[in-house]
């Protein structure tokens, strides 16, 4: 009751405000982003609490009704004249150059901050203006693609994003049926990797005694969840995608679930990519579901693998000769695994490479080219087991030929496995991984002998 008697009392604060510098400044009106930039200069040059707030609710609004041709000359020049006070920088390096201490490298420290850094401060403190600047970000990240010259904003926005949202501050939420409506229809609309196609494909993922569904959200963004995940509690180790989701399952009696599958992943808000909130909300859920259900004793997710025929189709190091070249051609096939000698003999070739794929393949600055393998990896889980056959939908045929990845999350093993990675590059995967790569090991070996 009090934070929102306060916002009211802020929003009411500012409005007034904003009015006041309307009457003032007639030119305010102007919808460019020169006069915006002079808006800008003016929420630095320091006010009154009130008045500053006012400026910033006034500069958030400005820049929404900009153009996008004259955003990306707004981010230009935050870029190009919002840098550090240079004067007060080269006082700072001199004094720390003459004799260095402690007090001096903090000097040096805040001077060489940018000031656009500060005037994004002040911008956050406008009424709803952290939802802005996240919508302000996503903004920016579509109009840097092929401008360097915005990475240092960019930079100093995610710096400031980075500690506005940290763990600390986020709280996490189960989704369920008695959830308000709006924030249901975003779970509908950002599901990113199994598409929900009404509400009650919704309610058959968030309802039933075996699903559950949980969200990360922030106190400055009260109803739009950040990230979430939906999670099947099951007997074993799934390793298909279209039993979870069939309208006419059978749901598994609570008291016989020993699996969570975490089987579907998504971040809602675009202005936050590049902020991973993804490993504390799959660690955080295991220990809610461990409590909860005590016998729960495997958590594990059932993963697409977007990248792997892109990779198979123009990957410089992928191991095929001519003949399974022309074998893969069948793939184009929309009904290839209906054909069972078929699939026999793309299964041969493909769980191989897929294991490849995984252990061997890199990306030119020696990354895990697929993204989802490097969420997983990085986070500490193991590459458990290759699903073929695991997605026969239209998307899952198109970027993995049905391949779907099991990665297991043992809870005493995710700090080791994550500095492994981290550290050598170790990538932590089970026996029967492995074997499919010496599997590929020998019929490499085989061809050359033939």
């Amino acid at each position: 009751m009090a934070n929102a008697f306060f916002s009211d009392l802020l929003a009411t604060i500012s409005e007034r405000g904003r009015t006041l510098l309307r009457r003032g400044d007639p030119s305010v009106a102007r919808q460019d982003s020169s006069e915006l930039l002079e808006l800008c200069e003016a929420l630095l040059s320091g006010r009154g609490e009130a008045s500053a707030t006012a400026l910033a609710r006034d500069v958030l609004d400005r820049y929404h009704d900009l153009d996008p041709a004259h955003r990306l000359t707004f981010f230009e020049a935050l870029a190009r004249d919002f840098g550090p006070d240079r004067e007060k920088l080269s006082q700072a390096i001199e004094s720390w150059r003459s004799q260095p201490n402690d007090s001096d490298a903090s000097n040096l420290h805040f001077a060489s901050e940018p000031r656009r850094q500060e005037l994004i401060r002040r911008l956050n403190r406008a009424p709803g203006g952290t939802s802005d600047l996240v919508a302000m970000r996503a903004d920016l990240l579509a109009l840097m693609k092929g401008n360097k010259d915005l990475a240092a904003l960019d930079r100093d926005v995610v710096h400031l994003l980075s500690s506005w949202f940290n763990r600390g501050f986020l709280v996490l939420r189960r989704i369920d049926w008695s959830t308000p409506a709006n924030i249901l229809e975003q779970i509908i609309r950002y599901e990113a990797v199994h598409e929900i196609r009404d509400w009650n494909d919704l309610r058959r993922r968030i309802d039933p005694v075996d699903r559950r569904c949980y969200a990360f959200f922030h106190p400055q963004l009260n109803d739009e969840p950040l990230i979430f995940v939906e999670v099947a509690l099951t007997e074993t180790i799934p390793t298909a995608i279209a039993p979870l989701l069939a309208a006419e399952r059978q749901p598994v009696p609570i008291e016989r679930a020993r699996t969570a599958v975490f089987y579907s992943i998504s971040n809602t808000q675009k202005g936050l990519g590049g902020i991973s909130f993804g490993s504390f909300l799959i660690k955080q859920v295991a220990e809610e579901l461990r409590r909860e259900l005590p016998k729960l004793d495997t958590f594990i997710t059932l993963s697409p693998v977007p990248g792997f025929m892109q990779w198979v189709k123009k990957g410089d190091d992928v191991p095929l000769t001519d003949e399974e070249r022309t074998l893969l051609e069948a793939l184009d096939r929309p009904d290839w695994f209906e054909d069972a000698e078929l699939t026999a003999q793309l299964r041969a070739v493909i769980e191989p490479l897929a294991a490849h794929y995984f252990l061997k393949a890199r990306t030119s600055k020696g990354r895990l080219i697929d993204s989802v393998a490097r969420f997983h990896i990085g986070n500490g889980a193991r590459l458990e087991k290759i699903d073929w056959l695991g997605d026969l939908s239209p998307k899952g045929l198109r970027e993995s030929a049905s391949v779907m990845v099991n990665y297991l999350y043992r809870l005493e093993d995710i700090e080791k496995n994550h500095e492994a990675y981290a550290n050598q590059g170790e990538i932590a995967a089970s026996s029967a991984v492995k074997k499919l790569l010496k599997t590929e090991g020998r019929r490499l070996l085989d061809m050359r002998l033939s």
